[in-house]
Formats: C-alpha cells, sequence, structure tokens
C-alpha cells in the first residue's frame, strides 16, 4: 500500500505497526486456543467504532477516536482476524456512490474514472485491488452487493432481522464465494433449485443496460444446464413498497445529528415532514414485503442483474440536487433493497464478458437457505 494514495487503496486509516503487533500477538497463541479466522486480515468499514482507529463515518466533521470496538467486530478479533485499517464509505453510508466529505472520493480499479459504488467503495476498491481478500461491509440499501458489482468483486449481504423497519446487515465483500462462506463459517449447500428470473426494474422508473440483460439470461441457461429450474418471474407489487422503504430510510434519517451533506439534509427534512401516522404505515409496508414476494413467486432464489448500467464516473449523483440524485441512484440499483425490505441474504457475483470487465448479477433467497444461496452463488462464480 506504500506507493499508493488513499483515493486508490481505499483506507480512511491504515496502521501497519498496529497490524504486526496484532499479528506477533496471534502467533503467540497456542494451537489448540487459535479462533477459527486465525491470521485472517480483514479491513473494516468506517461506520464501524474500533478502538485504536479513528472513526470519520465518511466525513472529516463526524471524526472521533472511540475508546470501545463495537461488538460485531469484537467477535471477529475473537475469532482471530488482523485489522489494518478502515475502509471509507459515503457519509453516514447514506448513497450508492462512495464520496466521503471532504476526503478524495474512491476511485475504481476496474473502471479509471468512475464510481466504485457504496456505501462500501472502499472495501470494495481494496478487495478489488488484491491488498485484501475480505473487506467488512454493511447493506442497508445495497451497500455490500452494489461496490462489489461495480469493482467485479463478491459481495454478500446475509440473512437478516429487518422486522420494524430494519434494512442493515453486516457482511463481506471478498474475491470469491469460497472466500465469503468460510468468513461466514457457511458451507455452500448444492441441490436442485427453482430459480426465479426478472430483468425489469423492480424499483424506479429507469431502463437496463442490455449486455446486463443478456449477462443474466446467459447465467439462467447455464444454471438450467446445472439442473435448476429456471423461470421468468414478473415484478410482484408496484410502487407502494419502495415509497415505504424510502421513507423509512428518511425516517431514520432524522436521527443523524449536525452539519450533513445536501443528500442527508434532504433526508432529513422529508423525514421530519412525514406524519406519525405515515411513518407508521411505511414501517407496516416494509414488512409486509416479505410475505408479497412468497406469495407471488414460487421460487427459491430470484437472479437479476446486480446494477442496471455500469458505474457512471465519480461526481455522477452528487452534481445533482439531491431528489434527483436519490431518484437516479434507485435507477443505477433498482433490484437491490428489495432483499433489505425482506431480510433474506443476497450475493452479487462478477459474470466474465468478453471484451469488457465482468458484469454483477444479484442472486437473492426467497426460500433457499443462506447455505443453499451461497450453494448456487459457487456454480456462477467458485
Amino acid at each position: 500500500m506504500a506507493p499508493l494514495v488513499s483515493a486508490v487503496h481505499g483506507f480512511v486509516t491504515f496502521d501497519s505497526d498496529l497490524a504486526l503487533a496484532r499479528a506477533r500477538f496471534l502467533d503467540s497463541v497456542p494451537v489448540d486456543r487459535r479462533g477459527r479466522l486465525h491470521g485472517l486480515v480483514l479491513a473494516i468499514k468506517d461506520l464501524m467504532p474500533v478502538a485504536g482507529f479513528p472513526c470519520s463515518y465518511g466525513s472529516v466533521t463526524r471524526t472521533e477516536v472511540p475508546a470501545v470496538t463495537d461488538p460485531w467486530a469484537l467477535r471477529l478479533l475473537r475469532e482471530g482476524v488482523v485489522i489494518p485499517g478502515k475502509t471509507q464509505t459515503s457519509e453516514m453510508g447514506m448513497t450508492a456512490y462512495c464520496e466521503p466529505v471532504g476526503m478524495p472520493a474512491v476511485a475504481n480499479p476496474l473502471w479509471p474514472g468512475r464510481t466504485p459504488g457504496g456505501s462500501s467503495g472502499g472495501a470494495a476498491a481494496a478487495v478489488a485491488l488484491g491488498l485484501v481478500d475480505v473487506a467488512h461491509a454493511s447493506d442497508g440499501g445495497g451497500s455490500i452487493r452494489v461496490p462489489a458489482a461495480a469493482t467485479g468483486t463478491v459481495g454478500v449481504k446475509p440473512p437478516h432481522d429487518s422486522s420494524g423497519g430494519s434494512p442493515t446487515a453486516q457482511g463481506f465483500i471478498t474475491r470469491s464465494v469460497e472466500d465469503a462462506a468460510f468468513v461466514f463459517g457457511v458451507s455452500p449447500v448444492k441441490r436442485s433449485l427453482r430459480i426465479g428470473v426478472l430483468v425489469e426494474p423492480l424499483h424506479g422508473d429507469g431502463s437496463v443496460d442490455p449486455v446486463m440483460v443478456s449477462t443474466v439470461c446467459t447465467v439462467a441457461d447455464r444454471l438450467s444446464d446445472l439442473g435448476h429450474r429456471v423461470r421468468q418471474v414478473s415484478r410482484p407489487y408496484g410502487g407502494r413498497p419502495f415509497a415505504a422503504f424510502a421513507d423509512v430510510l428518511a425516517s431514520r434519517s432524522i436521527h443523524i445529528p449536525g452539519p450533513a451533506s445536501d443528500i442527508i439534509e434532504w433526508l432529513r427534512e422529508r423525514g421530519s415532514a412525514l406524519s406519525e401516522d405515515r411513518r407508521a404505515e411505511a414501517v407496516a409496508d416494509f414488512g409486509a414485503v416479505r410475505q408479497t414476494v412468497l406469495t407471488a413467486w414460487d421460487i427459491d432464489v430470484l437472479l437479476t442483474p446486480t446494477l442496471a448500467f455500469d458505474p457512471p464516473e465519480i461526481g455522477h449523483f452528487s452534481r445533482m440536487e439531491p431528489p434527483e440524485d436519490f431518484v437516479e441512484q434507485t435507477r443505477w440499483t433498482p433490484w437491490a433493497t428489495l432483499f433489505n425490505m425482506t431480510g433474506g441474504a443476497a450475493v452479487s457475483v462478477p459474470v466474465e464478458v468478453p471484451g469488457r470487465p465482468p458484469v454483477g448479477v444479484q442472486l437473492g433467497a426467497v426460500r433457499a437457505s443462506f447455505g443453499e444461496l451461497l450453494g448456487v452463488a459457487s456454480e456462477v462464480h467458485p
């Protein structure tokens, strides 16, 4: 990392001395007392406090030095990981691109000059460059899967409890499905599944690039040849569920303190303007999505593109006024938030396409277990 600048390597803070000290300590631990992830170098996203590292939450104005490590990261440390530093994110993880306030925008190693996606853009860049095999990431609306698709990496959002309008899960960006299964401690299960294919946008009013559609169709044919029962499905609902997601997001933004970027300020204002009745209605609609999907689709896994079009240039979204910025992000990522509402596991895997960078396709669990989802993902990408 020494010759690389922050915008390239994706880290906001990096401490080689601390990492080496941690590695020496782990070397001293008796073999029979070592954790399952002993010695794994694993970067943490800069939304999660880790003692010993500053935490900026995607903005220089929010930087603090935490005295306590988040319990989720602490569990990883107890399993033996080495944390070399913190990776860049958008402010409070609230956008599908990665342009932290007061810091350089993260570069996309796969698409020079273009966004690596967000909010876990730094994690995706670090993995894509081969600086780490695994990076922590979080996903409240596609923030693991979007940057994975934009950088040709694997991004896994695990199953989570989405009740009460809770969209966020902690997961990982990795270089392979095998690495993801290892770090989650889940064994992939390979068996014949019912796979539904959806290439029309589920949310928003955008269109889908033909290369995204053709890549999904190629994957669908491959999975059919492997014995899966593959068929097309149609949209299971209209605009109401995503309107609920947007209002839940805005409502949660009210609790973000202090001066903020334009997009967060707009979300806070929008959330503050919602009545208590509308907030309750939005949470109820959010929670109803899982049953709506189960009723509409008699499938185990949903196959879609991850992105509707290739990563745009850095600044494409942020130059817009916040309302249009939000709408354009939805056009780019029209399938991701479904699994934040249902709580189902979802993974983006890269698929090689001749003459251009790989295309990310998403596999999401409708009825499949986490192990079954990783099993079919491993058939698309090892």
